[in-house]
């Protein structure tokens, strides 16, 4: 669809906010487009990573605040269960992204605000400007949180200082984010692009399927007991070591070489 774009080269799928003259706000027919994107990125075996980023000077501005305010001056046509199964229904984007058994990448590249900041956080890894500026925003506008914001944030930087991002929904930068925890690594603007590049690249094209394994044992450690991730950690070493791509990597470091990964 025009503002939400998707592109697949060499194994990367691109996914692409395109609304700058909202600040990659989401609309209501881009929030259901988004998961059926990513339910294709999940799917596609030619895809090896999936980038989350946005044009302009915005990543993702969260909901379309104004268009939110022109409902409510509508009046509300739906029940209450019935708005809430619609917005569980679009928020499955967070867990296609988290759960997707293929590495993740936000790559934030200015504003990235709300359910724009939850998507962000869903993601396995997250790249930012150094001057991106990030807020939980709910706060401002009368609203609890969504897109599993609050689960997301509390299991990267602890339970207290993600209640305070969300109360006091304060504006921090890139470089504070990676201080915190929030983003893996803050760069400057000009080397975004080409970071984001090379952070992707490595991921589409490694061992794939040691990494969803890799995937499942991070998610499992989550939520899981320490038994748990013992016992799954040793099923997923075994299985993974039984793959050509552990072959060629054993072969490759004995050559000293560079490995060539198939995902088989």
């Amino acid at each position: 669809m025009k503002n939400l774009r998707m592109a697949v080269k060499n194994r990367i799928a691109r996914i692409t906010i395109d609304r700058p003259e909202a600040r990659n706000a989401m609309s209501r027919e881009m929030w259901v487009e988004l998961p059926r994107m990513l339910e294709r990125c999940w799917h596609d075996a030619d895809i090896g990573c999936v980038v989350l980023t946005g044009t302009g000077e915005a990543f993702c501005a969260g909901g379309d605040v104004k268009a939110m305010t022109e409902r409510l001056e509508k009046g509300h046509t739906q029940s209450i269960d019935a708005e809430a199964a619609f917005i569980r229904g679009i928020m499955e984007s967070s867990r296609l992204l988290h759960e997707m058994p293929k590495p993740t990448l936000a790559v934030v590249n200015g504003a990235c605000a709300g359910a724009g900041f939850s998507l962000a956080l869903s993601c396995d890894l997250r790249l930012a400007d150094q001057n991106a500026k990030f807020t939980t925003a709910f706060a401002r506008v009368g609203g609890s949180g969504d897109f599993g914001g609050s689960w997301f944030l509390s299991k990267i930087i602890g339970t207290s200082k993600a209640r305070e991002l969300y109360y006091l929904a304060r504006v921090f930068n890139g470089a504070e984010a990676a201080d915190m925890g929030i983003v893996n690594s803050a760069v400057a603007a000009e080397t975004l692009d080409e970071t984001a590049e090379d952070w992707a690249s490595q991921l589409a094209n490694g061992p794939s399927v040691a990494l969803s394994y890799m995937k499942r044992n991070m998610n499992l450690a989550e939520h899981g007991t320490l038994s748990q991730a013992l016992d799954q950690e040793a099923m997923h070493m075994v299985l993974s070591m039984r793959t050509e791509d552990h072959k060629e990597a054993a072969q490759a470091f004995v050559e000293k070489r560079k490995p060539e990964f198939k995902g088989r």
